[in-house]
């Protein structure tokens, strides 16, 4: 009983890290942390979709992102440099209280992704 509980929770461990890797790898995903609020980074992975920034964990079972985080409406602050030589920028607008950190190419890529939008979006990045 015991040893199969063990392989069940290997198995799951082993299909939870494939999945991070699964996710980390698809074309068009850039390696990102959220923050809502107060609470600490998370580690995950940005994906853009349909004039959305899909948010999914790096650790986890769900398939769905986590944050779907619209273009239009989006207010974004100045970015600032943060530990491990990562850019943080938050978010307000649609999506109040949302941090994102990236590296320096992929904040460039995502602050193009923003200024790319259509002219109707009503963007303001700082």
């Amino acid at each position: 009983m015991v040893t199969t509980v063990v392989i069940l929770v290997v198995a799951l461990a082993v299909l939870v890290v494939l999945r991070g890797v699964t996710l980390a790898r698809v074309r068009g995903s850039v390696p990102c942390r959220l923050r809502v609020g107060d609470r600490g980074w998370q580690s995950g992975v940005a994906r853009y979709a349909d004039g959305e920034l899909h948010w999914i964990p790096l650790l986890g079972v769900r398939l769905r992102p986590r944050h779907a985080i619209a273009r239009r409406g989006l207010v974004v602050s100045p970015r600032r440099e943060i530990e491990g030589g990562l850019y943080a920028v938050d978010c307000d607008g649609s999506t109040r209280g949302i941090s994102l950190a990236m590296s320096p190419d992929a904040m460039t890529g995502f602050l193009a992704w923003l200024e790319s939008a259509p002219p109707s979006a009503y963007l303001d990045v700082a």
